[in-house]
């Protein structure tokens, strides 16, 4: 009678980098020919572990660079948190531990917690990697998915569905991305189809995805995928919010997170000659390069793939160096940490030989162990995309951000539990001033207002400023930070064409939990401008809270109607 393993057979399935289109690794699925062993596996901790080890072993056969993913349920890893089958498996076909990611799925109930969090820390802690799998559709406590602070999240296909067509989902989509952020981990999303649920995807902030638009599970891994070609709607990944746009100071913004351009690494442990390199990288075209590593996975040397070539293809090239340590042609990696952004990268490679400026980064963990590698061209691809788009949000007579920015902003701090000041600065009767001193004398009054405002931010970390259009401007601070801004716009005087002019700020200070969007924050915010313009003075100013039953008057007078301001209980 064949063994139930004859009748077992794996598929491959891609995990697709939305930012650079290439694969950043591989799924192995069970596909049983014959009998139901998954599920037994379920019920089985040595046998979902035994599959595991397997699945690696399929891997192997396939002669596959890319790092693998693995499934493995919550409760084996409980019952089981040696995983010795995998581990064996790992061992023996030579992979490293950081290049396999156990996708840790449910049930979760009923799973003993703390041996759970103590398998996760003794996988890491060796370097395997641990993503939560099925995250939207299963078991999985959101307090719990803190506790595991999994390297990878991934969203379960039923909410890429009808993810396109469905506010609600997306909005799900969006709020996972910024606890991912939170957690240090990468998102994604599984089930992609169809063209519009890949720009739904890429739209909700998703850095990776699976799904039978880029390449169905198939015996082989798949050697390249389908990617739509990108047009409206299909730009590249929400980064989150760069204080140096919004602020319109000329400085480089954070930028795009390094690990969202993350590409496999082609590892050889130091020892390897340059024999061996030279196969590795004749077997395998598309790999630029390869890293000798030490015992633990961390870069010792680099080499470049055409530089590599070129020593070994001239005369006694081969001759020389074929049988000797690859070493000696190598040149000390370069590397940033998980935690770096792409303009970091970028002064890394601009500091060094220039015959090296385009060679791969290495990205390394907190341990210095390889998780992978950046190339510097889709860096560069990115950032120049990133500026085009930031260019097209800014409004173009004062160069700051529009209210999406500041509203992006705005609801992270809600995420946060921080508490903010929104406020909302405008000229008062500005058409008079447009149609006494001319449309000319308005647009220098609105620039300089803007040039005041970037330059207050500047000095302040916290502060995010955005003009709405017209003469409306909005501004973002921690409620320490208020004072500054008012002293910029109201103690100085403003003139147009000759005509004095007064400014009104309104403000709404919100207290962690007080609001729970930027709209609500908004519609606080209306009446307070209202407020601040039934004022006399050179300069008015109200601040009230959500909520709150009137508002304060900080700056002005009331008018002679005898309207009284409200202060704030």
């Amino acid at each position: 009678m064949p063994a139930w393993t004859d009748q077992l057979r794996f598929a491959f399935q891609p995990v697709v980098n939305l930012s650079t289109g290439s694969i950043a690794a591989l799924e192995i699925l069970a596909r049983p020919e014959r009998g139901d062993v998954l599920t037994a596996a379920r019920r089985s901790a040595d046998l979902d572990a035994e599959l595991a080890g397997l699945a690696v072993r399929s891997a192997a056969r396939q002669e596959t660079l890319l790092p693998l993913h693995v499934n493995v349920f919550a409760a084996t890893l409980a019952e089981l948190p040696g995983l010795t089958a995998l581990r064996k498996a790992v061992h023996d076909v030579g992979r490293r531990p950081w290049e396999i990611t156990i996708d840790v799925g449910g049930p979760f109930t009923h799973v003993p917690r703390r041996a759970l969090l103590e398998a996760v820390a003794g996988l890491r802690q060796d370097g395997y990697r641990v993503g939560a799998d099925g995250v939207g559709d299963g078991d999985l406590p959101l307090r719990l998915l803190g506790d595991l602070a999994p390297d990878l999240v991934k969203l379960d296909a039923s909410l890429c569905a009808e993810l396109d067509g469905d506010r609600g989902g997306r909005a799900a989509v969006a709020a996972m991305r910024q606890l991912c952020e939170v957690l240090g981990s990468v998102l994604a999303v599984e089930g992609v189809e169809t063209e519009r649920q890949y720009a739904a995807v890429r739209a909700a902030g998703a850095q990776l995805a699976q799904g039978f638009l880029f390449a169905p599970p198939a015996r082989r891994p798949a050697a390249d995928v389908y990617l739509p070609e990108p047009r409206d709607g299909y730009g590249p990944v929400a980064t989150g919010y760069a204080g140096g746009a919004a602020s319109g100071v000329a400085q480089a913004p954070a930028g795009p997170p390094v690990t969202q351009f993350l590409q496999p690494a082609a590892l050889l442990p130091m020892s390897a000659s340059a024999g061996a390199v030279r196969s590795h990288l004749t077997g395998f075209p598309g790999v630029s390069g390869v890293l000798l590593v030490d015992p633990d996975g961390v870069p010792v040397r680099a080499i470049d793939r055409d530089r590599f070539l070129l020593s070994l293809s001239g005369r006694y090239g081969h001759a020389l160096y074929a049988d000797r340590p690859a070493l000696r042609l190598a040149d000390r990696p370069r590397t940033v940490g998980a935690d770096a952004t792409a303009w970091e990268v970028l002064d890394v490679a601009a500091d060094g030989d220039r015959e090296r400026a385009g060679d791969d980064v290495a990205v390394v963990d907190d341990q210095g162990r390889c998780m992978g590698v950046v190339h510097l061209a889709d860096i560069l691809r990115a950032l120049a995309e990133s500026r085009v788009e930031e260019a097209a949000r800014l409004n173009p007579l004062t160069r700051l951000p529009g209210s999406d920015a500041v509203n992006a902003e705005v609801d992270r701090r809600i995420a946060d539990g921080r508490a903010f000041a929104l406020s909302w600065l405008d000229v008062d009767r500005f058409k008079q001033v447009n149609d006494g001193a001319g449309f000319a004398a308005g647009d220098a009054l609105i620039r300089a207002v803007g040039q005041v405002l970037a330059r207050t931010a500047a000095e302040l970390p916290s502060a995010r400023v955005g003009h709405i259009g017209g003469d409306d401007f909005l501004v973002l601070a921690a409620p320490d930070d208020l004072e500054p801004f008012a002293a910029a716009v109201l103690d100085v005087p403003w003139s147009a064409g000759g005509l004095p002019v007064t400014l009104s700020l309104a403000t709404v200070v919100c207290a962690p939990g007080s609001v729970t969007g930027h709209a609500q924050s908004a519609a606080a915010l209306a009446p307070l401008k209202k407020a601040a313009k039934s004022l006399s003075g050179v300069g008015s100013w109200v601040l009230g809270r959500p909520g709150a039953q009137g508002h304060e008057v900080r700056r002005g007078r009331r008018r002679e109607d005898g309207t009284p301001p409200h202060p704030v209980p």
